[in-house]
């Protein structure tokens, strides 16, 4: 197995995966990692959408327990919450039936890269953390929000920063620089690109199919 290659105990699953990370799951697919006729998208940031985000991702969840008995689901615990019924990420999954086994981490910026990193990266300021997916689907994401909720949220903070393994900041400010600016006008804050890399998500899908493998009932990312 060269190093490139997935693990035997990820090889055995298939993975679900919102499509906000979708860029960073192709680039482990075309490296070899993962296998990207097993792997599939719900469409991105539908934790602003609860019941599209449920109608989505149990879709997507059986297609790819008719794959594999084993799942991956690539989403944060907190990523969806039905606040009346008081069910959560998991508990969404629990009810599936079946070995889906959600990574270990709160969303896909805790994805790219943890708490400790972020602290360090942030320094004393108070960061609003992106990914490129945000970037890339920004008008989709925020569709609904109007001025009041974005003064409300966004300066609140100091800057945003952009956890970029994919040089996709870059690649963006370079050929559609006036997006950029109507999106930090909008967030009235400056978004800077920190250079992140795949190897925490890569740790949490390894860990998360070693973990549905020796705990076949398990299925939380708790």
């Amino acid at each position: 197995m060269n190093e490139h290659a997935p693990r035997p105990s990820l090889d055995a699953c298939s993975i679900v995966a919102c499509g906000t990370l979708r860029r960073e799951m192709r680039r482990l697919a075309d490296t070899g990692f993962l296998d990207s006729s097993r792997t599939f998208f719900t469409a991105p940031g539908l934790h602003e959408w609860p019941k599209q985000l449920e109608k989505q991702l149990v879709r997507q969840a059986r297609r790819a327990r008719a794959l594999s008995e084993r799942v991956v689901v690539v989403y944060g615990e907190k990523c969806y919450l039905d606040f009346d019924a008081g069910v959560d990420t998991d508990a969404l999954l629990a009810g599936l039936g079946g070995e889906y086994t959600r990574v270990r981490a709160t969303n896909c910026v805790d994805m790219l890269a943890d708490a400790e990193t972020r602290d360090r990266i942030a320094g004393d300021a108070k960061v609003y953390w992106l990914t490129p997916g945000w970037l890339e689907h920004w008008d989709y994401i925020f569709k609904d929000w109007d001025a009041a909720m974005a003064n409300e949220t966004f300066p609140a903070h100091d800057k945003a920063v952009v956890l970029d393994a994919l040089d996709h900041f870059d690649e963006i400010s370079g050929t559609d620089p006036e997006r950029m600016l109507r999106i930090c006008d909008w967030m009235k804050l400056e978004i800077e690109p920190y250079p992140a890399s795949l190897e925490r998500l890569k740790q949490l899908l390894c860990e998360s199919a070693q973990r549905s493998e020796e705990n076949p009932v398990g299925r939380s990312g708790r």
